[in-house]
């Protein structure tokens, strides 16, 4: 562990926190070091974000106390937070597209001339200065929205660290970015661990816990579970902690006899759609676990939404049970008996302003009516009997989905679709944000609908969750499909991210 000052960058003291009667934090104490990486551990709706908004100042503490470098201070805004030196980077960017980097690093803070006048020239300059003191090579004239996610990330950090920010909160920093560019994210975080800044790393990633971060502490149900040197602590026992189950299960591979002898299920012939999917072919069997490891960008996603007939189609053919299907548009996916579980629930995959009955029924509406009309007292089991397969907590069909956590909120989605009673489901990246305990949960769901006759395609960037699940392993690369491996000639983790990175192993 790195040598850290003595006095604690920021420290909460005794931190509780309540809404509409529920207390969601309980005398939290947390406390992060000069130069020091902490990661902010728990579940879906154990108290991080609460614990975090009420540092940024979004929400206030019902008591306790907040020092920052020794000093008691108070946090009532946004802008309190900045004033003291808090930045931090949420998994929705607050960047504006269309501006530039410069621009948008120093937005309402612009540099000005002598006689007043804000100069574009300033600002990429003074951008130009901050960027390379943390290694950070951006093009500060490039609009935002040209720019791949891992660099608004670093735009992001940038504009914290133009404001002065010594301590830097990161809100899952890596769930959308490809392993390359998590390491040169992690090079940038050691660049301002190494000039002071303390971080706090929010994260369901254990290896990047342990690669990363310098101490641990551990939320559950808004209760102080743990703070420990990562040195101290097993990767078994933060889970453990994490869960409040001693015997959590870890995904392991248990085997799965496929036959591959009779007709696939669904056929794909030569599949091409936009520029990200090149003469594609592939069979998935009846209860197969078929999984699309690539680097981000490399075509898997376009792969489903392309069968899916989200994108339109150049050429190919699909075949489902020997007979070829024309699927032009989802509504044609789904009548011919297939699923989608989209990697953004937000947008893609849910109405956040409707109850989870709602969105649970969306997808379900023509067996739930009758002449037109729609059977309340079925919607009403249909709902329930949805929540209850699913553990989907807390169990109220009646509650909006926005303010369910996220685990819960994809839960909601994958029942929403389960529910169309498919053959086929594509699922991409379904535990993307979801804590580990959810994690597990889901993979033991696809599982179990693997084993009832359910066959499906995974896209996973978790490269443990294929090992963990698929019986065979895809290599997409450029659009096209690479290579092919069964589960059980997959030596290793490692063994698996050589094959994605093109490397022979």
């Amino acid at each position: 562990m790195k040598e850290v000052g003595s006095i604690n960058t920021v420290e909460m003291k005794n931190i509780s926190k309540s809404f509409f009667g529920t207390r969601v934090l309980k005398d939290v104490n947390f406390s992060v070091r000069p130069g020091e990486v902490h990661a902010l551990a728990g579940e879906n709706g154990a108290g991080k974000s609460t614990l975090m908004k009420i540092l940024q100042g979004v929400y206030t503490m019902d008591s306790g106390e907040i020092t920052v470098a020794g000093n008691p201070v108070v946090i009532n805004s946004f802008q309190d937070a900045q004033n003291f030196g808090i930045g931090m980077v949420f998994q929705e960017f607050s960047l504006i597209p269309e501006l530039s980097v410069a621009q948008n690093i120093y937005l309402n803070r612009e540099p000005k001339n002598k006689l007043g006048l804000i100069t574009d020239a300033g600002s990429a300059a003074s951008a130009e200065k901050v960027l390379k003191s943390v290694g950070i090579e951006i093009d500060v004239t490039a609009k935002v929205s040209s720019l791949s996610r891992a660099y608004q990330q670093l735009t992001e950090i940038a504009k914290a660290i133009a404001a002065e920010a010594k301590i830097l909160i990161l809100d899952e920093p890596t769930a959308s970015l490809a392993k390359h560019e998590v390491d040169a994210l992690f090079k940038v975080l050691k660049q301002l661990t190494s000039s002071g800044v303390s971080i706090i790393y929010i994260s369901h990633r254990m290896d990047e816990i342990y690669q990363i971060c310098d101490r641990i502490t551990i939320l559950r149900d808004g209760n102080l579970v743990a703070t420990e040197s990562l040195q101290d602590i097993t990767p078994h026992d933060v889970i453990a902690h994490i869960t409040g189950r001693k015997d959590v299960e870890m995904l392991s591979h248990d085997g799965h006899q496929i036959n591959r002898s009779s007709t696939p299920t669904l056929k794909v012939e030569n599949l091409v759609a936009g520029n990200r999917v090149k003469n594609v072919s592939l069979d998935l069997y009846k209860g197969e676990i078929l999984g699309l490891a690539g680097l981000m960008g490399s075509g898997r996603t376009e792969i489903l939404r392309a069968i899916f007939g989200l994108d339109k189609k150049s050429s190919g053919k699909l075949f489902l049970n020997g007979d070829e299907v024309s699927i032009k548009n989802p509504r044609d996916a789904k009548n011919s008996g297939l699923a989608f579980i989209p990697e953004d629930r937000r947008r893609q995959g849910l109405v956040m302003e409707h109850s989870v009955s709602a969105n649970i029924l969306a997808a379900n509406l023509e067996k739930l009516s009758h002449l037109s009309f729609l059977n309340f007292e079925k919607i009403k089991e249909f709902s329930a009997t949805a929540i209850t397969d699913f553990e989907i907590r807390p169990p109220e069909a009646s509650r909006q989905v926005k303010l369910l956590s996220g685990g819960n909120q994809q839960k909601v989605v994958i029942a929403k679709w389960v529910a169309t009673n498919p053959s086929i489901i594509l699922m991409d990246e379904p535990t993307v944000g979801v804590d580990i305990g959810t994690k597990v949960e889901i993979m033991k769901l696809v599982r179990s609908l693997a084993a009832k006759g359910n066959s499906i395609i995974l896209v996973s960037s978790e490269l443990p969750e294929l090992l963990g699940v698929c019986d065979r392993i895809l290599i997409i690369k450029d659009g096209e499909i690479r290579d092919e491996i069964s589960r059980q000639d997959v030596r290793d983790e490692d063994h698996l991210q050589l094959m994605v990175q093109g490397i022979s192993a």
